[in-house]
């Protein structure tokens, strides 16, 4: 049996995904980025290879495609491909029907709209502000003095929202923090961060050409209040994936290297 790689070096997280001939998944792994992004591929990477039998590095595997913002530091990696390519052809490879993601990354947010063939049609990003991103939501839980995964459903027991109206992540936490102060309600506080996100995501939703549902890609693909928050502000349906959202460009970087080192097809 032959296997193919995917690494997605992210600014937070390092994913890898490791395909046999056949496009199973045979390996998956996310970790932490560490501050040097060779480090981080090379950790994944011998994660995700200890969970296949056959392999013993990843020198074994038939081909390797590196991705995200550390992907020209992926070792062993025969190519790189964009992480807008990769999320678009992971979420095809999980689900053909979808034709629009939000890709939501620790530093960044895209809107991707899908062709029939996995490839990009059109994409919109939005790097210029933390405001959005994974980093922003960390600075929000932080602020809530809540891990992350309590923060993403913290705004579902709201029955108010209560708008926050900075648009910058420090001028946004020290109007949380005001609010918190003030004793306001934090699951309506909270209410009104996913809805400023949501509102944010409006613009990447029409450049993907959602018009009815779209899919949600990245670590904040997990946060159930801002999935809410964007079916309530965008008026489309949030399409659950059936493979972690966060791997979708480990696994897209994967199917290319499947389909480039002469996998099935």
């Amino acid at each position: 049996m032959r296997y193919f790689g995917g690494c997605d070096s992210g600014s937070t997280y390092t994913k890898c995904v490791i395909l046999d001939e056949n496009g199973k998944i045979a390996a998956a792994v996310t970790q932490k980025s560490r501050i040097n992004p060779v480090l981080s591929a090379q950790d994944a990477l011998a994660a995700a290879v200890s969970q296949v039998e056959e392999l013993h590095s990843a020198e074994d595997l038939t081909y390797l495609v590196g991705t995200g913002y550390g992907r020209n530091k992926v070792p062993f990696a025969q190519e790189n491909i964009s992480e807008i390519s990769c999320h678009a052809m992971g979420v095809h490879v999980v689900n053909p029907q979808v034709k629009a993601i939000i890709d939501i990354g620790g530093q960044d947010v895209k809107g991707i709209a899908i062709d029939t063939d996995g490839t990009v049609l059109n994409f919109a990003m939005n790097d210029k502000c933390a405001a959005g991103t994974g980093r922003f939501f960390e600075t929000m839980a932080n602020a809530f003095e809540m891990s992350l995964e309590e923060f993403s459903k913290l705004s579902l027991k709201a029955k108010n929202v209560i708008p926050i109206t900075s648009q910058c992540t420090v001028f946004a936490e020290s109007e949380v923090i005001s609010l918190v102060g003030d004793g306001q309600p934090m699951e309506e506080i909270a209410a009104g961060i996913q809805t400023s996100v949501a509102k944010r995501c409006f613009v990447m939703a029409k450049k993907a050409g959602a018009t009815d549902s779209l899919a949600l890609t990245g670590g904040c693909a997990k946060n159930a209040g801002l999935k809410q928050a964007i079916e309530r502000v965008l008026k489309l349906k949030v399409i659950e994936l059936d493979v972690d959202p966060q791997l979708m460009g480990a696994l897209g970087a994967a199917e290319y290297a499947r389909q480039k080192g002469g996998g099935t097809v």
